[in-house]
C-alpha cells in the first residue's frame, strides 16, 4: 500500500469516529491511555488487564494486520494491544464478551482456512488478510479496527500513539494552539434564532 494510500485510510478511519461517541467515552479512552503509557514505559510487559499472552497476541496480530509496519512504524510500534486491553477493563467493558467470542471465532476461521495453522499470529501477513477479509463484516472485526485507530491516534502524553506514530502519519503537529473553529462555540450566533 503506498504512503498516499495508507494516509488516506488512516485519514478516513479517524473521520469515521463518532464525535459522540468519544464525548460520551472520553475518561475512559484517557485512563486507558494513560495504562498503555504505563506499559509503554516498561517495555510493554506480558502482563495484561483482560487478555491472556495467547490472546493478546492474536489481537496484537490482527492490529498489525489492520495497520502494518512497513517504511512507517504501526499498531505493534504504537502499542494498541495494551491500549485496547486497558480499554476491555475500563471504557470498554462492555467489549469483553464480543472479544472472547471473536478471538475464538478468528480462530475457528482460521482452522477453516488454514487446516494446518496453529494460530492466526502465526499465519504469513498474506494469510492474515486473507483470515481478516473473511471475518471483516463482523462485530468484533470492526471493533478490533476500530480500537486500533483509536490506539494508534491516541495522545501520546497518555500512552497511546508511542513517539506520535499515527500523528506523523497524517502530518498532524500538535501545536496545542488551536484556533477557531477548533473546538469554537459562538453563542452569539445560537442566540439569533
Amino acid at each position: 500500500m503506498s504512503n498516499r494510500s495508507r494516509r488516506t485510510f488512516l485519514k478516513n478511519s479517524v473521520s469515521g469516529l463518532g464525535a459522540a461517541w468519544l464525548a460520551s467515552n472520553w475518561p475512559g479512552i484517557l485512563a486507558a491511555q494513560e495504562h498503555a503509557q504505563q506499559m509503554a514505559a516498561q517495555n510493554f510487559p506480558t502482563q495484561f488487564a483482560f487478555f491472556t499472552p495467547e490472546q493478546a497476541a492474536e489481537i496484537a496480530a490482527m492490529a498489525s494486520a489492520i495497520i502494518p509496519t512497513d517504511d512507517t512504524p504501526g499498531a505493534r510500534e504504537a502499542g494498541c494491544v495494551y491500549f485496547i486491553d486497558s480499554g476491555l477493563t475500563s471504557f470498554l467493558h462492555d467489549s469483553q464478551a464480543l472479544y472472547t467470542q471473536g478471538i475464538k471465532d478468528l480462530q475457528a476461521k482460521t482452522q477453516e482456512l488454514f487446516p494446518s495453522a496453529g494460530k492466526f499470529s502465526e499465519l504469513t501477513s498474506a494469510q492474515q488478510v486473507q483470515a481478516l477479509t473473511a471475518i471483516e463484516k463482523t462485530p468484533f472485526f470492526t471493533a478490533v479496527r476500530n480500537h486500533t485507530v483509536i490506539g494508534m491516534f491516541a495522545s501520546p502524553k497518555h500512552g497511546g500513539n508511542q513517539d506520535a506514530i499515527g500523528w506523523k502519519l497524517i502530518g498532524f503537529e500538535d501545536t496545542m494552539n488551536f484556533k477557531a473553529p477548533f473546538g469554537y462555540y459562538d453563542a452569539a450566533s445560537n442566540s439569533r434564532g
